[in-house]
């Protein structure tokens, strides 16, 4: 999958377009990216089913698919509300195109879902370990190119390393049982289905501590003439968060029962993120450092051109509550 020049498919991406004006009596969809087999639609799922965003004025009653990257941000913009949770790289490479859009919320500020494995009976223990062998990312200008090359650029041994291309993580996998590669990504919650058959060599939040995956985006003007609607989403998304936080178990069910997958693997993909340091899913505010390395590793990897970046331009924290405000 592909950041940019072209707005291609980016992973670990996702958007909610909404289909109704935002009104309790009207039946809305959210598209959420990966949904089923990413842990970005969690907080979404936990809102929906616990009322959160119909207290705020938006009757969610199921969630649609999609691919994300610019797919996502398309989605969102064909949308009667155009907003969305999109990958920040899509973002990023949609500004740089010209396309209007304003930053509203942060929403996965880490890479606490995302791991490097070997097979289980691999002598490979850390990322010094990849020394002469071959890693599997999914796709170049990809976010799992960039994680890889910035991990391995910081242990000055991306020289050392037989990076390649292996697709989707269902491919990736393959290569890894099949010997093509040594060590390919893995996230959840098929990271906690999978740990039995696995080794962890490293974590990618590890290496990189702070990097935002995904922000809430909305079309600039639709912002300007409807900024109660995007406050009510923004409010619903919290309180899903918030909850979530707190009551990690049933939340574990509630994502069971929406990803029709295991309790036990539901609540281990939650414990594990919520075991890792930093915030993984934001309550709304934004992490300007986090942000910032996203950009520079889309620079890294040649996905968008070197230039400034003005965050202050396209962000519009006044929706958020005050305690998640930067200022």
């Amino acid at each position: 999958m592909r950041l940019a020049p072209v707005l291609a498919n980016v992973a670990y991406g996702l958007v909610l377009p909404v289909i109704f004006a935002c009104s309790s009596a009207s039946a809305t969809n959210l598209t959420v990216t990966h949904w089923a087999d990413g842990m970005y639609g969690t907080p979404f799922a936990v809102a929906q089913e616990k009322g959160f965003f119909k207290e705020a004025g938006i009757n969610v009653t199921g969630f649609i698919t999609s691919q994300g990257g610019g797919t996502t941000v398309r989605n969102a913009l064909a949308s009667d509300i155009p907003y969305g949770e999109v990958a920040l790289s899509a973002a990023i490479a949609a500004i740089k195109q010209g396309v209007k859009l304003t930053i509203v919320h942060g929403g996965v500020l880490s890479l606490a879902d995302n791991v490097w494995v070997a097979k289980k009976d691999s002598p490979l223990n850390t990322i010094m370990d990849l020394k002469g062998k071959k890693l599997g990312y999914s796709s170049p200008k990809s976010v799992t190119d960039m994680v890889s090359t910035i991990a391995l650029s910081n242990r000055g041994i991306l020289a050392d390393v037989d990076r390649k291309a292996v697709g989707s993580l269902s491919s990736a996998y393959t290569a890894l049982r099949e010997g093509a590669v040594d060590v390919i990504y893995m996230t959840e919650p098929v990271l906690s289905r999978e740990a039995e058959n696995i080794k962890v060599v490293f974590k990618s939040g590890d290496e990189i501590p702070r990097l935002t995956q995904t922000v809430g985006i909305v079309r600039s003007d639709y912002l300007k003439k409807n900024p109660d609607t995007i406050k009510a989403i923004i409010e619903g998304r919290r309180k899903g968060v918030d909850y979530l936080l707190k009551n990690p178990d049933e939340s574990g069910d509630i994502l069971a029962k929406h990803y029709k997958i295991d309790p036990k693997i539901a609540k281990l993909a939650i414990n594990d993120i919520m075991a890792s340091k930093g915030v993984y899913w934001s309550p709304g505010r934004l992490d300007y450092e986090g942000m910032n390395a996203m950009l520079q590793g889309l620079i890294l990897v040649k996905a968008i051109e070197e230039g400034p970046f003005d965050w202050s331009a396209i962000v519009d924290e006044s929706l958020l509550p005050a305690d998640q405000r930067s200022k």
